[in-house]
């Protein structure tokens, strides 16, 4: 069966109790899973928690996470180590640690999620999480060659500004690239699954997706996710158009 892109939106959250052992209601919803595409993603989805609420703090022993502050403020706890965030900024979380999210604003926090499960039986973690050195926000650690080397978790500050990341240069894993980017009015460009995955989240602007012939209009709150083998086309409309673009590399180049 060809693959299709998945189109989605936020626009009917779920009402999930309980997250993570934490009191109250976070809004939720799944834009993409696993089935239906090549690459080792787990998924991709939505969450907002209220002014005060909490996603609790919990241990990755089976997939690597990445989250996107899309609005508000909050404090994100990393092997128990407070930080402060806000819209535009994200988190990176590898196997073996232990990451929780809080609301300290006074609107919804947001954030989109990207997860990705551990390839092989010998990525996870045996035993205790290893002691990773601190990591100041906004920054990564560099080796002398001035590439990132893996230290588990991190955050890196307004990813808008930051441009273009290699999440596996903290966390490892297939997913190469993740970036705020966007485009001008009237500007368009073209993505092309081959070889690698791709999925996008509107965050602001407006425009329109043509898809197989079809064109379905583009606003915030609306993902795309590309299986291999698919191919869309954004287009910006008037107001430009700002988007979350993340990237995976498939295994063989997507070869089955």
């Amino acid at each position: 069966m060809r693959s299709a892109v998945v189109v989605a939106d936020t626009g009917a959250p779920a009402a999930v109790h309980g997250v993570h052992g934490a009191a109250g209601t976070t809004r939720w919803t799944c834009l993409a899973r696993r089935a239906g595409l090549t690459g080792a993603w787990e998924a991709v989805e939505w969450a907002s928690v209220p002014a005060g609420g909490v996603s609790g703090e919990h241990l990755h022993t089976r997939t690597r996470e990445v989250y996107v502050v899309l609005t508000g403020a909050g404090e994100v706890t990393l092997d128990g180590r407070p930080y402060p965030v806000r819209a535009g900024d994200a988190v990176l979380t590898a196997l073996g640690t232990r990451h929780g999210l809080r609301n300290t604003g006074t609107g919804p926090l947001e954030w989109l999620v990207i997860e990705l499960p551990a390839e092989t039986p010998a990525e996870l973690p045996a035993g205790p999480p290893a002691a990773h050195p601190a990591v100041a926000p906004g920054t990564a650690p560099e080796t002398a060659a001035g590439r990132c080397r893996p230290v588990g978790s991190t955050v890196v500050t307004d990813l808008r500004r930051t441009g273009p990341l290699d999440p596996s240069a903290v966390i490892g894993g297939p997913l190469r690239l993740l970036h705020h980017t966007g485009l001008s009015p009237g500007r368009r460009t073209d993505l092309v699954a081959d070889g690698v995955e791709h999925t996008v989240f509107v965050t602001g602007g407006g425009g329109r997706t043509s898809v197989g012939g079809a064109r379905v209009p583009l606003r915030p709150g609306t993902a795309l996710t590309l299986p291999h083998g698919t191919a869309a086309g954004l287009a910006a409309g008037p107001s430009g158009l700002a988007y979350v673009h993340a990237e995976l590399v498939l295994p063989g180049g997507g070869r089955r």
